[in-house]
């Protein structure tokens, strides 16, 4: 697999007229997003993000190429699974209740890890030019929000379907103001191995609808 080492904010300045933006405008009024009990998410609450289309729910797991570390974003491979415990904390140090529209660290919480030198908060990963995607991997950085940190923070948005507790993940930054960036929505990319990775969506593909789960 090759990959181009560059960050998302660089890449997107030279190809951003030819990747059309497939995310709807992120307009709403924000809101508290809520767990499948209707209790809305709290800060420094260990919740589990479960896919709701088809398999389990989120892991740590390994390139396409199959390089270990950092960690990518996967599904488990067991639909039964809920996954790992993951924490999101609010670009507002103050907030107490996580809130749709607006910009988040997504972090596995208390995760074992092979690869115990590499943080595991999510950020978007280099763009693959093997698959064309921008996947999800860890090794972000927390807080500290600007034009540095701008590949690590992510947006819950509310996704209509039957569920009143469906909800969307989505890239999007808005922590600098002069910044050009990618906004689309997040999706689960099946490779030859079979597992799904967390990637941003390609034109004509669907993104992936989820549920918080407290732990």
């Amino acid at each position: 697999m090759r990959t181009t080492n560059i960050s998302p904010l660089l890449a997107f300045a030279f190809i951003s007229l030819a990747i059309s933006v497939q995310l709807s405008a992120i307009s709403a009024a924000p809101e508290a997003v809520r767990d499948i009990a209707g209790e809305p998410l709290q800060k420094g609450v260990n919740y589990y993000i479960i896919p709701i289309n088809v398999g389990g729910g989120l892991v740590l797991g390994l390139y396409l190429n199959g390089t270990e570390c950092p960690r990518q974003v996967v599904q488990s491979q067991r639909e039964v699974s809920n996954g790992l415990p993951l924490m999101l904390t609010s670009v507002d140090p103050k907030a107490k209740v996580i809130l749709t529209e607006t910009d988040l660290n997504i972090k596995y919480s208390g995760a074992a890890s092979i690869c115990p030198q590499y943080s595991k908060v999510w950020r978007l990963a280099a763009f693959d030019e093997s698959v064309s995607r921008w996947f999800i991997e860890t090794n972000g950085v927390a807080g500290n929000p600007g034009r540095q940190t701008i590949d690590n923070w992510f947006k819950i948005v509310k996704d209509n379907g039957v569920n009143q507790y469906n909800y969307k993940i989505v890239f999007c930054p808005t922590v600098c103001n002069v910044c050009k960036v990618l906004c689309k929505d997040v999706g689960v990319y099946r490779g030859a191995d079979g597992v799904g990775r967390f990637s941003l969506v390609n034109d004509g593909e669907e993104p992936i609808s989820i549920i918080f789960r407290k732990v």
